[in-house]
């Protein structure tokens, strides 16, 4: 009897793909942007002083946030502006929204006296719901 399968006498090459190289990449890539997104996230470098602090006022996760910064300035939502033209930038939200929420996030190395002239513009701007960022305990 006769097998009707003949085997060829060269067989067909095998592609193959070699792997090692592109999981390289891969887990190069991944730690990469595990060790660079705390720092994209934060924005402003700022040390916040140690207290116990509540649950933060946020609406839909979008809060505003105010950055008193040691010793390069103020910052809202993590672009530089001045005390003028925060005034004029929070009036015009707390007239769209009273209910906006901001945080204000002062360096502990400042004076007690810096973070207060911008909790004074927030709540001049009639700004209903704000909060001061500490670390939590």
């Amino acid at each position: 009897m006769l097998s009707r399968h003949r085997r060829r006498r060269g067989s067909a090459p095998e592609a193959k793909i070699d792997m090692n190289s592109l999981i390289d990449l891969t887990f190069l890539l991944l730690v990469t942007f595990i060790v660079t997104l705390p720092a994209l996230e934060q924005g402003v470098s700022i040390i916040l002083p140690q207290a116990k602090t509540d649950e933060l006022p946020t609406k839909d996760n979008k809060a505003n946030s105010i950055s008193v910064a040691y010793p390069t300035g103020l910052f809202l939502n993590d672009k530089p502006i001045s005390q003028e033209d925060l005034k004029a930038t929070l009036a015009a939200m707390a007239a769209e929204d009273p209910d906006v929420p901001v945080l204000v996030r002062g360096d502990e190395r400042l004076d007690y006296g810096s973070v207060m002239q911008i909790v004074k513009i927030v709540y001049d701007a009639k700004i209903r719901r704000m909060a001061l960022v500490t670390l939590g305990n």
